[in-house]
């Protein structure tokens, strides 16, 4: 046959644009002469995260509705027409075998256009609870590939396959990357390390409760490796600057070595997050972020708590419980062997493969 095209569609956070690139890279892999196009949404991190990957991307003028009152929502639906006009556009002229959708307002757009024209389309449900758009999606499209089981109550079952969800290649084995996560991060192997990520785009709640934190974190002598996002960073470096046991970072690129070099994590329960901990296995606390489509963070996060996996704050009693449970953890070296034992046996380190096999069943 004639080298595949692919187009990968959707975005908006880290949670949809690496698993998407993770999928991207076994479809390379698979078929070293693949054309891959993206398509996401205008002035979202995907327009930057995705090119610096090595791919193309195409984005829409796309945009979801503000909770809050909101001038700007008006021009949501006229939003929506122009960004299907383009997704029909796209679709004609690059002519893709397979149409793959990750999440994000672009990947409803581009659903939408290929099924319409009976295109082979994929949905790649992160998580434990759809959002909207996929579960009225799903009857068209051909494949919906789901990371959590008994997913079939949500879409048809004849469609659905438990695959899990792509993780990035660096993080699925980081056993060997204890030394140099030292090293890059300047510790010592007797150190007490906590890594504090909110996702790509930072999580306000837990930066406030690790801000007025940082003096008893330092009391404990532990050393802190923190992600804040772009909005809360200069916040957290005015905060840490009293503190030489603290890192602050807008964003950590060798999330690898970040992993490695934890011995407990703080984390939001988005679905990459909470694939990527189960792969890693090591103990960490959630707090869902309690706005997510449909609340599927705290679902997520129950997923593993309910398993004695993982320990669940939630986001309206962060400031209040999220310290003295890390420093308890910490203290807790049986409950961190368990967390550690029960978490680990939720990972699944060949999700991009199996994703990819299901994309290559639709192209014959």
């Amino acid at each position: 046959m004639q080298k595949p095209k692919f187009i990968i569609s959707g975005g908006g956070t880290g949670g949809h644009i690496f698993p998407a690139v993770a999928i991207a890279n076994a479809l390379k892999e698979r078929f070293s002469d693949a054309d891959i196009l993206f398509v996401g949404a205008k002035g979202k991190m995907e327009m930057e995260k995705v090119p610096a990957a090595g791919y193309k991307i195409i984005g829409l003028p796309i945009a979801g509705l503000k909770r809050s009152l909101s001038l700007s929502n008006l021009a949501v639906p006229f939003k929506l027409l122009k960004s299907l006009w383009i997704a029909n556009k796209i679709i004609n002229q690059f002519r893709p075998d397979v149409v793959i959708g990750v999440g994000g307002y672009a990947s409803a757009a581009v659903l939408k256009v290929a099924t319409r024209k009976k295109i082979p389309a994929v949905i790649q449900e992160q998580n434990s609870y759809p959002g909207v758009t996929n579960k009225l999606l799903a009857p068209k499209v051909s494949r919906i590939c789901v990371a959590y089981p008994d997913m079939d109550k949500f879409f048809p079952k004849d469609k659905t396959v438990l695959t899990g969800n792509p993780v990035r290649k660096e993080i699925i084995d980081i056993s060997n990357k204890k030394q140099a996560a030292l090293k890059h991060f300047k510790l010592n192997d007797n150190d007490q390390v906590l890594l504090v990520v909110g996702g790509s785009l930072g999580a306000r709640s837990i930066n406030k409760a690790i801000a007025s934190a940082l003096a008893e974190l330092n009391t404990a002598k532990l050393k802190l490796i923190w992600q804040t996002g772009k909005p809360f960073y200069q916040e957290a470096i005015s905060a840490a600057q009293s503190f030489s046991n603290v890192q602050v970072y807008e964003f950590i690129k060798e999330m690898d070595l970040a992993y490695a070099a934890a011995d407990i994590i703080v984390s939001r329960a988005g679905a990459l997050a909470v694939s990527e901990l189960s792969i890693i296995g090591k103990p960490c606390i959630l707090v869902p972020y309690p706005f997510a489509a449909e609340d599927h963070q705290t679902h997520n996060a129950k997923s593993l708590s309910s398993r004695g996996a993982a320990i669940l704050v939630k986001d309206s009693d962060v400031e209040e419980r999220l310290n003295k449970e890390i420093v308890d953890l910490f203290n807790n070296k049986e409950r961190c062997i368990q967390l550690r034992e029960n978490i680990k046996g939720l990972g699944n380190s060949d999700a991009t493969e199996k994703i990819v096999d299901e994309i290559e069943k639709l192209l014959f």
